[in-house]
């Protein structure tokens, strides 16, 4: 029988669980908003299984719960920080949830705390998912580590929109996930399954990714994606949907900026590479934002200065170099990003002149580019 907004919802649910699809749902739901009900989840109690949904109206996620006693079905629109609140603060291993003429009594053992909520009629309707085709399908695995190589490089806000976001690519089984912010680039390939003839494009937008991230905690999960012109959707295992706008717009033909000449590389231990700039970056300032990198057969000399402040230089060897000396300057915050989510003991560094960009290379699978920076003589 269909649920309807008035129907007593009564359920018992893991506490554990629950505060983790809370948690989850949360970061989807907006901080600022005139309209309430997007301050809010939406529970849904039926067929066995409670779902667990929120939207900003440009992403929608839903997580379902199947441990969960349903004693009543019914439906709840709650606001979602003062329901994680009062979840989190409770030392119970389940939760009882009662739900009637729109306001929720949440029961422990010693507690009970009654929320008011708003009509589920109110929450924005699902426009239907279901019948988007399918554009192949990955590994959460694969695909956390594309996106955590990418999503980083994304620009904060900027009004050429596609820097919001990481373009997907697929060609074939071969997927590419692009990343820049104007300065840096991160690219990163991977592989999925699904037909072998199909091609196709799109932008994600950078908080969608952040979200979907964070549903990947299952390396060997199955992740379905499918796509319409205009939204995506990420159905991850059995539990978990994400459904989010595409960024319009054209993303930078980024093959043309990707470096192909480079006659010095050489490979540097990565967490002692990562702790030597971060050395480095602790004597610069707004001013002088810049490290020199002094590149030659022995390794790198790493040096800053800003007035009225210092000087640094850190000393780094090389595990290998080829080719000649070479001085050049970069952001020590863009070199630290990258090294942060390598995930292998050694990187490649690949340049060609001090005023020509240079690649930070973590395998075969992932390149990054960055600009250089002008500094004072």
């Amino acid at each position: 029988m269909a649920t309807t907004a008035t129907a007593p919802m009564k359920i018992v649910c893991d506490r554990t669980s629950l505060v983790d699809a809370l948690t989850m749902a949360s970061s989807v739901v907006v901080s600022r908003t005139t309209v309430p009900v997007l301050l809010c989840v939406k529970l849904t109690a039926s067929d066995g299984s409670l779902r667990v949904e929120s939207t900003d109206q440009d992403i929608r996620l839903s997580l379902s719960l199947p441990s969960v006693q349903i004693h009543s079905d019914g439906e709840a629109l709650i606001p979602a920080d003062k329901l994680a609140q009062i979840v989190r603060s409770c030392d119970d291993s389940t939760l009882a949830i009662e739900m009637e003429k729109h306001i929720v009594t949440v029961k422990g053992d010693d507690a009970k705390f009654r929320i008011y909520g708003y009509d589920p009629k109110e929450f924005p309707s699902d426009r239907n998912h279901t019948d988007m085709p399918t554009e192949f399908e990955v590994s959460a695995g694969a695909l956390r580590r594309m996106i955590t190589r990418t999503v980083f490089a994304t620009a904060a806000d900027n009004t050429r929109y596609a820097f919001n976001g990481v373009l997907l690519e697929r060609k074939a089984r071969k997927l590419r996930m692009v990343a820049t912010d104007g300065r840096r680039l991160a690219l990163a390939r991977g592989e999925c399954s699904g037909p072998a003839d199909g091609d196709a494009t799109c932008i994600i937008p950078t908080k969608a990714l952040n979200v979907l991230n964070r549903l990947l905690d299952d390396p060997e999960a199955g992740v379905r994606v499918a796509r319409d012109r205009n939204r995506i959707c990420f159905t991850v295992g059995e539990s978990a949907t994400l459904v989010s706008s595409l960024i319009e717009g054209s993303f930078p033909p980024f093959d043309d900026v990707l470096p192909k000449d480079h006659d010095l590389s050489g490979t540097f231990d990565t967490a002692e590479f990562a702790a030597a700039v971060k050395r480095a970056a602790l004597l610069t300032n707004e001013e002088s934002r810049g490290v020199r990198m002094a590149f030659g057969a022995t390794g790198i000399v790493i040096s800053s200065r800003a007035a009225e402040m210092g000087d640094a230089e850190i000393h780094l060897p090389a595990l290998s170099w080829s080719g000649g000396d070479v001085e050049i300057g970069f952001n020590p915050g863009f070199i630290t990003d990258v090294l942060r989510i390598a995930d292998t003991t050694e990187v490649t560094v690949e340049l060609k002149a001090p005023n020509r960009p240079g690649v930070v290379k973590v395998g075969s699978d992932f390149t990054y580019v960055i600009m250089p920076v002008n500094l004072p003589g």
